[in-house]
């Protein structure tokens, strides 16, 4: 298998770039922030948001609740304070499923 290089993770990522990884305008992201007591992103001298990975994977879980399985935002809430551990377990193997399908993909493709 040819070498690949692991992708850098930067330390802080503003509103925009967390935007863009999520599909998701930057309005929600604020809503989604006022709304879940999980996400504290820092805010810098002029107040622009910086998220940091803890706050990228809080995102991911309430991505993941609200656009992937349908839940509502009181459901969600509740969901990821009783649940919050299974919560982690389940999208990690939705993940790494993800993961390995995109590579059978790509392994495919080069065969043909």
């Amino acid at each position: 298998m040819p070498y690949r290089e692991k992708k850098t993770e930067k330390l802080y990522y503003q509103i925009g770039e967390v935007s863009e990884m999520f599909s998701e305008p930057v309005s929600t992201i604020r809503f989604w922030e006022k709304e879940f007591d999980v996400l504290r992103p820092k805010k810098n001298n002029k107040g622009n948001r910086l998220f940091m990975q803890d706050d990228i994977k809080n995102l991911r879980l309430i991505h993941h609740l609200l656009r992937e399985r349908g839940m509502t935002l009181e459901g969600a809430r509740k969901y990821l304070k009783n649940n919050r551990e299974e919560t982690d377990y389940r999208l990690e193997i939705a993940d790494s499923l993800r993961n390995i399908r995109a590579m059978l993909i790509e392994i495919r493709d080069e065969i043909q």
